[in-house]
């Protein structure tokens, strides 16, 4: 079968070739991959890691044999579904706990937009609940983290300040209370603020949270460091940094039904992820474009 596979020294960082198909364990189904998204953070692994490794986290697809052991969905059934890697192929093996069955209404390329990102978005909001009233700042949120968390902590109740880069950016976000460019723009204190620029933006998160507020550190795209003083605090008391990994965040077996959750969003209208649809075999095309934040929301590929 065809899957991207990582090729450092080549004219690409990756490229589709040949491989072996999957062989699913007892607790994994076999999908048949029809739509997969692509990660900023997958980028920089192109470059680490060895020449035949197999990238790939977020799909929607069909199963086409279940689980052995009789868990998780049945054959036929739509899914969307997260795995460590190798998913960027036409069949993934997908342990049955880290995938959901989608509601009819939800396009396959909408579900492989939802695994890294929309978990994210959604767990990262977890640390302000409730947050209904609330006020709440995300930056990047013309990425694809931050466009989903608007549109999320905007349903949960939250009034939602969004950080852009641009105002070209910014069109395509919805659900926010107020844009800005400039996280220096934001006026007042937030009970919750999303931060994944690092360096000069987290110390300013830190000057806008309010008491016993929260700031969930989940990335660092500027790359630079932000110096840290106990006395930057001193007029936000009890106010705290919490750091954020997707995978470990929450139990394995909470997978499921937040995946389940996040295309029941869809479903309902509530949640609507910002695409741009390619073919998978335009994958090394698109790559820079996102790296360079030319593309606003997900880039999704299909398995044409």
């Amino acid at each position: 079968m065809l899957a991207v596979v990582n090729t450092p020294g080549g004219a690409a960082p990756v490229e589709l070739g040949e491989v072996p198909e999957p062989q699913p364990a007892a607790n994994e189904a076999l999908v048949e991959v029809r739509a997969f998204s692509l990660n900023r953070g997958e980028l920089r692994l192109f470059q680490t890691r060895p020449e035949g490794w197999r990238p790939g986290q977020d799909i929607g697809g069909v199963v086409v044999q279940p689980a052995a052991n009789g868990s998780g969905p049945k054959a036929g059934e739509r899914v969307v579904a997260l795995t460590d890697n190798a998913g960027w192929a036409e069949r993934a093996a997908v342990p049955a706990h880290r995938m959901a069955v989608l509601p009819d209404n939800v396009l396959l390329e909408e579900a492989a937009a939802l695994p890294v990102a929309g978990l994210t978005a959604l767990r990262t909001l977890r640390h302000g609940a409730p947050l209904l009233g609330k006020r709440v700042l995300i930056t990047g949120a013309a990425g694809g983290v931050g466009h989903l968390a608007t549109q999320i902590a905007t349903r949960s109740g939250a009034r939602v300040t969004a950080v852009v880069g641009n105002r070209e950016r910014g069109r395509h976000v919805r659900g926010a209370e107020e844009i800005i460019e400039s996280i220096d723009e934001a006026q007042g204190l937030f009970a919750l603020i999303l931060e994944a620029a690092g360096g000069a933006s987290l110390a300013a998160a830190i000057a806008h949270i309010e008491a016993k507020g929260t700031i969930v550190v989940f990335g660092n795209s500027s790359g630079e460091p932000t110096p840290l003083n106990f006395r930057d605090f001193a007029e936000h008391p009890n106010a705290r940094l919490q750091s954020f990994s997707y995978f470990t965040s929450e139990p394995e077996e909470r997978f499921s039904p937040d995946l389940a959750l996040l295309g029941s969003l869809i479903a309902d209208g509530s949640l609507k992820p910002h695409l741009v649809e390619r073919s998978w075999r335009d994958l090394a095309e698109i790559g820079p474009q996102l790296r360079d934040r030319r593309i606003p929301g997900k880039a999704v590929f299909r398995v044409d």
